[in-house]
């Protein structure tokens, strides 16, 4: 279990698992995008005295977008979802989903929840004949809402 923020230590990230409900699941080893934002809207107004201010309101809400990265596995079911966008079924390719965080023991320590999402992009690795390096696949998935439920 994660300790809070005033007795105990920051959350150390190890790996990451996506679960998209009915279509696909696996680990990886980056991610961003985890968050919300509101635009801001500015609002003149006269005070007393004539006096000009400038209020500073919330706007419209937006996500960010969801960027997974991993190592590139014989695994095809993110580039069939993608394939589904692909093809024009995109109302299909919508489903809901969770990112779960795990430490090094491999316990499950943060989880954030999303809603209607759908790859926006898939990429392979870019190839080099003269690295060793491991081959990274990026997946990018955009959604209508996410919460933070661990």
């Amino acid at each position: 279990m994660a300790m809070d923020a005033m007795t105990g230590d920051p959350l150390v990230s190890f790996n990451f698992e996506v679960k998209i409900e009915g279509k696909v699941s696996g680990y990886f080893t980056e991610c961003s995008g985890l968050g919300s934002e509101s635009e801001v809207t500015e609002h003149k107004i006269v005070g007393s005295g004539d006096r000009e201010a400038v209020r500073k309101i919330p706007g419209r809400l937006k996500w960010g977008d969801i960027t997974l990265k991993r190592g590139i596995t014989g695994n095809m079911d993110f580039w069939t979802w993608r394939q589904m966008v692909v093809d024009g079924q995109v109302a299909s390719a919508r489903a809901g989903g969770s990112i779960v965080m795990y430490d090094q023991a491999g316990a499950a320590v943060a989880q954030w929840d999303f809603d209607a999402a759908w790859p926006s992009k898939i990429s392979g690795p870019s190839v080099q004949a003269d690295s060793s390096a491991v081959g990274i696949e990026e997946v990018v998935i955009v959604h209508e809402g996410i919460r933070r439920t661990l």
